[in-house]
């Protein structure tokens, strides 16, 4: 994500919860804010969280508390959001894979995505990265596809969120290629086991992986962004590899439990 991308949407979370309850309670917050992360620590919703807790931290006076509730692909904190006390001390920082990939392909969804939310403020938006182990025979998108073709349903792929398995479905879906896969609880778990050669290959978090990219320990192969990320200037698009159709991510976003006093711009 570019960083005037980040930062704008940090600006206008910052504003949009400061606004919280300034109808009703001119002192509000006057006790800490919870802020669910319904994913595990040190992925990028985690990552973000963190960063925007600080910043609210010192707009409102007020500490945001970040507490991870990871589990179903982030349906678990959802839903304890969901039915938190709308009183404008519990939020939920989330994505696209609660509110908009997971409820369109799941009818079971414990919680309504539209009915149950007061949306906040959209906080940031980030693309995937395609990555594989360091010594791995894959060097590029058309080695994957070629591999894929040739032994089908035997290219492992790690998925820890609907992003990845999205990202990983439409290539299948491009190219007439089955990948086999292989579910996972946490995004940064996906890229130490594809580090170790547990698995072929995953479409990891940019935030997720690149510690192991830095390191050496794993190869980024594309990204799934209209153009080359700024944190990865060397890796090339989807598109460049040859996919035009392939683009890929996540949306970042703060919400609170439906009939929270939320002032609406």
């Amino acid at each position: 994500m570019k960083k005037r991308h980040l930062l704008r949407g940090l600006c206008a979370a910052t504003l949009a919860v400061a606004s919280l309850g300034l109808a009703q309670a001119q002192s509000y917050p006057s006790k800490p804010v919870r802020l669910i992360v319904p994913f595990p620590a040190g992925g990028a919703t985690d990552l973000f969280a963190r960063t925007l807790s600080q910043k609210i931290s010192e707009k409102l006076g007020q500490s945001l508390v970040v507490e991870n509730r990871p589990g179903a692909g982030g349906t678990l904190g959802s839903d304890l959001a969901a039915k938190a006390n709308p009183d404008g001390y519990t939020l939920l920082l989330s994505t696209s894979s609660t509110h908009s990939i997971g409820p369109n392909l799941n009818p079971r969804m414990p919680y309504d995505a539209v009915r149950d939310f007061e949306p906040v403020a959209r906080y940031g938006q980030t693309a995937v990265v395609l990555v594989v182990a360091a010594n791995s025979p894959l060097r590029s998108v058309r080695d994957v596809i070629e591999a894929a073709k040739q032994k089908p349903e035997q290219l492992s792929y790690a998925s820890a969120a609907s992003t990845s398995t999205m990202a990983a479905a439409l290539m299948e879906n491009m190219t007439g290629t089955k990948l086999r896969m292989i579910p996972y609880k946490s995004s940064p778990q996906t890229v130490v086991d594809v580090a170790a050669n547990i698995v072929d290959l995953t479409f990891a978090g940019i935030a997720a992986s690149m510690p192991l990219i830095q390191s050496g320990r794993v190869r980024a192969l594309a990204v799934t962004s209209a153009t080359r990320s700024p944190l990865y200037p060397d890796t090339p698009t989807m598109k460049e590899g040859g996919y035009p159709e392939l683009e890929a991510g996540a949306w970042y976003g703060v919400f609170a439990p439906a009939g929270s006093w939320v002032r609406k711009e």
